[in-house]
């Protein structure tokens, strides 16, 4: 008869056997400790072996690190180094076309009009958790979504051509920056309503338990998205269906211009999933690999039919929430915020994603400095030529504000124009 949790603490053992060890294990490299306590080794003698209370914590981190994702040592072994270089193309991808974009916008002979809301400094986010997903899988996004579009292989000339506003551009001037998307690549859209992202999301992944396929539906949001009933519905239901469903939280330390710890009581936003049963992880999101590594187990999981998995990414975004206050051409950052200090905004830049992953990918053989040299000068002609791209490309008719008013037909534009 097999041993229960509650009748190994009825027991009163101290050494633990194998019938009573946990049923979650570390992944390899990380089992050594958790070995340790299953050979049957004393409580006493192991705790004062590891010092006490630093043994404790070390336990209860080798048992969770491959869900965690913030130890990523093991994470290495398992992705291809064609995934990581992938990874870090669409990173440099996100920086230099939004400090493209930033600078046409700064420089004003292009004329350009609209609110654009920057990622950069939130990179490793979008490309750690999106590469571990596939080509199939849905993407939903918010009023900050450039990077999530890059990160899920979105085309450079289309959104540089969308962002001007012409015919070429991925929604032929519709969209802009905050409603720019790509249903081809699975992204269903980014949002301007904060909140909204989670429930498409699991309305998506919905679709897909009634489907049976195995993909999955992930939405992300800002620490402000939190904060309301769609986040809350979103969570509730997929918890309660088992839902393909995973919500990332973006962190970046602002709603707007207020400090996230002044508007939820919750220090770590992954704790409320606890309320509802399902698992909730804080990542470091300036570092790629721990967000790929809990982004995998959380994609894992929600292919196994093992339900939905909330992921808090503790992040920074370098510039304002919208527009470019503070912000210079050729200067990474926008400083002289009244909101935040120019001391914290550095800090931040000290521990900038993309120098970061390049450093680990040079020191592990994947790229060498020349090619990530290459790599870049590569992007930044991409990215030039994609502005140029818009440059050059047709404007909208001026008839095309009245089109897709009605399923079928269009709108005489008459009434409109003398």
């Amino acid at each position: 008869m097999p041993v229960t949790d509650n009748q190994c603490a009825a027991s009163g053992k101290v050494e633990k056997s194998s019938a009573c060890s946990s049923e979650q294990s570390a992944p390899e490299g990380h089992n050594s400790i958790v070995d340790a306590v299953r050979q049957g080794v004393h409580r006493r003698s192991f705790m004062k072996a590891l010092g006490g209370v630093a043994g404790g914590v070390a336990l209860a981190n080798a048992n969770r690190a491959h869900a965690s994702g913030n130890s990523w040592a093991h994470v290495l072994d398992d992705i291809p180094e064609a995934t990581l270089l992938d990874m870090y193309d669409k990173m440099l991808k996100i920086r230099w076309w939004e400090e493209g974009i930033k600078d046409v916008f700064l420089g004003g002979k292009d004329d350009m009009y609209g609110v654009i809301h920057l990622y950069i400094g939130e990179e490793a986010v979008a490309c750690g958790a999106i590469g571990a997903l596939n080509d199939d899988d849905f993407v939903t996004s918010h009023h900050r979504g450039h990077g999530h579009l890059i990160a899920k292989g979105g085309d450079l000339n289309k959104m540089s051509a969308e962002i001007f506003f012409r015919e070429t551009g991925y929604n032929h001037g519709y969209g802009g920056s905050m409603h720019i998307t790509d249903m081809s690549k699975g992204i269903l859209g980014m949002n301007g309503i904060v909140g909204v992202s989670h429930l498409l999301a699991a309305g998506a992944a919905h679709g897909i338990k009634v489907r049976g396929t195995q993909q999955v539906s992930v939405s992300f949001g800002g620490d402000g998205s939190v904060n309301n009933g769609w986040f809350y519905a979103a969570l509730r239901n997929s918890a309660l269906y088992k839902l393909p469903f995973i919500s990332i939280v973006e962190n970046n330390g602002y709603q707007t211009s207020i400090p996230a710890i002044e508007t939820n009581p919750v220090r770590d936003l992954s704790k409320i999933a606890h309320g509802l049963d399902i698992p909730g992880y804080t990542v470091d999101g300036q570092d790629t690999l721990a967000m790929y590594g809990v982004m995998k187990h959380a994609v894992d999981r929600a292919r196994n039919g093992e339900g939905p998995t909330l992921i808090e990414a503790k992040t920074y975004r370098f510039y304002d929430h919208a527009g470019l206050s503070g912000a210079k051409s050729g200067v990474l950052g926008a400083f002289g915020l009244p909101y935040r200090s120019d001391k914290d905004l550095m800090a931040w830049i000290a521990n900038d994603p993309l120098p970061k992953f390049r450093n680990t990918l040079v020191a592990i053989g994947a790229l060498t400095q020349k090619q990530a040299d290459e790599m870049e000068a590569d992007v930044k002609k991409q990215v030039a030529e994609s502005i140029e791209f818009a440059r050059n490309s047709p404007k909208p008719q001026q008839d095309r504000g009245l089109s897709n008013v009605y399923a079928q037909g269009s709108v005489s534009p008459s009434q409109m124009y003398a």
